[in-house]
């Protein structure tokens, strides 16, 4: 064997090491199936099986502005901390189209990899358009191998048509927006402010949803007009229709207690209209369990 012919031997044997020590997970054409779960208006998932790998999942949570968030979740957790190179690679029937490079993933011990927003929204546009996105590292548990994942875009469009419209029914403010609130009220009255009722309309859908959200404090107070004994029935009566909103709203009485301070516990002073106005309040605070 000359030179030559054992250099291209030697590039051979490489080449074909190489690709044995290449682990692909992709889900076929015929196994390939895209599930769409909605629980409540608090969340959306969509998710894809990847066979011996684990599985990919789009997620987008109630707030104040759309996000979305990408998850590989791995039956191997990482070992190390590294990158996974991400790209839109075409299918094997589309010959000619480039592949894309989109991003890098950070892979960090024991969590799975997650892209959020901007790269999350890319991959999802990318499996709209019939593309694979494709993730590359090397093993964490072997030097030898390299891995190279596959989101499969087939039967994509039924489940993701539906993602689509939870996100559009997804409530436009999260739990950390509503956790604390406190009502005002009209003067001597058991009326809410206009604002209040609002929010309280908001706090009231929010509980329908979040059906692990075990309790929910109700404290009513006072200004310092009107007698001591009026005002603590006063707030008893607005801490209780606080909780009546909320069980005709198919909230559960007993998630819901209340308290009337009365006058105890003022926040400002009792000398003007505005000042007394921020001791007529309910303070609604939610606990998780």
């Amino acid at each position: 064997m000359n030179r030559l012919q054992g250099l291209l031997a030697l590039l051979c044997l490489v080449s074909c090491q190489s690709f044995a020590d290449v682990r692909h997970y992709q889900a076929s054409i015929d196994s390939s199936k895209w599930q769409f779960s909605k629980q409540t208006r608090l969340q959306c998932r969509l998710e894809h099986a990847i066979p011996r790998y684990g599985k990919a999942v789009f997620s987008s949570a109630a707030g104040r502005s759309l996000n979305l968030n990408f998850a590989l979740d791995m039956l191997r957790l990482p070992d190390n901390y590294s990158f996974a190179k991400v790209s839109s690679v075409p299918p094997s029937y589309r010959p000619g189209v480039a592949s894309k490079s989109v991003t890098e993933m950070k892979l960090l011990k024991q969590f799975d990899g997650e892209l959020t927003q901007k790269p999350a929204w890319i991959l999802l546009n990318e499996l709209e358009k019939g593309m694979t996105p494709t993730f590359y590292y090397q093993d964490w548990y072997s030097q030898f191998d390299k891995v190279v994942v596959g989101v499969s875009a087939v039967n994509f469009h039924q489940a993701y048509d539906e993602f689509l419209l939870c996100l559009d029914n997804l409530l436009p403010y999260s739990f950390e927006d509503i956790s604390l609130t406190v009502l005002t009220y009209q003067k001597n009255s058991s009326e809410l402010s206009k604002s209040s009722k609002k929010r309280l309309a908001m706090i009231a859908e929010y509980l329908k949803q979040d059906v692990e959200l075990e309790l929910v404090l109700v404290d009513a107070y006072t200004d310092s007009y009107g007698g001591r004994f009026h005002n603590q029935e006063l707030s008893k009566k607005r801490a209780a229709a606080i909780q009546s909103f909320f069980v005709e709203h198919n909230v559960d009485k007993d998630r819901v207690k209340i308290e009337g301070f009365g006058e105890k516990r003022h926040i400002a002073s009792n000398q003007n209209i505005i000042e007394r106005s921020k001791n007529r309040r309910v303070v609604i605070r939610m606990q998780r369990p």
